[in-house]
């Protein structure tokens, strides 16, 4: 049950995550989550840097869908700009969404992955619809108020899983 909230990867940020590595792991698509993956769950826009990261993805004609639990206005605000796909209100971890974004982009799930920075929605998600998942150390400590309980809940499961030798503590995604 626990290997649920198992990603197949631990990384320290979506930079760590780069074409090269995708496409040698066959992946063609990208379901990123938005806050405390992208950006600070508090910062309203993007960054340079990940304003370039998702032009290197696009550039290796790697699909990115930026995927929140957060409410229309927020994604809305990111990532119209980007001219990325979003989902808002995604309901993660249900699968719903996860698979109505695999059907969008056209691709089969073993070419999808699945990033965000919590075990408890991004990974377990990403796992219960069968993709593979990286989870990212999150960009702040500060949560909003809905996420610290998934924290502690995490750090337990996280330390389990160390403790276990299932998962090593941030990999860059190119290992």
């Amino acid at each position: 049950m626990l290997n649920l909230f198992l990603p197949n990867k631990h990384v320290n940020s979506i930079f760590d995550v780069t074409p090269e590595f995708l496409q040698t792991e066959g992946k063609k698509g990208i379901i990123v989550d938005l806050d405390n993956t992208l950006v600070p769950w508090n910062v309203e826009y993007a960054t340079e840097e990940v304003i370039n990261w998702l032009k290197k993805m696009k550039d290796a004609n790697i699909k990115v869908t930026i995927f929140s639990n957060n409410n229309e206005d927020r994604v809305t605000v990111f990532s119209e700009p980007l001219k990325t796909p979003f989902v808002f209100k995604a309901n993660k971890p249900l699968k719903r969404a996860f698979k109505q974004v695999n059907e969008q982009m056209q691709l089969n799930r073993d070419e999808i992955v699945v990033i965000g920075d919590q075990l408890l929605t991004d990974i377990l998600g990403g796992n219960r619809a069968g993709f593979y998942t990286i989870l990212v150390v999150p960009i702040v400590q500060s949560d909003a108020p809905i996420t610290k309980f998934n924290r502690n809940m995490e750090r337990l499961i996280l330390n389990y899983f160390y403790r276990k030798g299932k998962l090593t503590r941030r990999m860059t995604g190119g290992e």
